[in-house]
């Protein structure tokens, strides 16, 4: 029979790793923002709302 037990403690530890590098990348980044130190390769973009109707 499957151990469905140890498979979801499994997969909890592996959410929770992922959940790790996301933080530590946001962590990063905010750090990044605050220092000044652009990351190269990035560029903003205006999105315009299609849904704006201009008057």
């Amino acid at each position: 029979m499957t151990d469905y037990e140890k498979m979801y403690f499994q997969l909890a530890a592996k959410v929770a790793d992922a959940m790790d590098i996301l933080l530590k990348a946001q962590q990063e980044g905010e750090a990044e923002f605050i220092n000044g130190e652009p990351s190269s390769g990035l560029k903003v973009i205006t999105i315009q709302d299609e849904n704006h109707d201009d008057e």
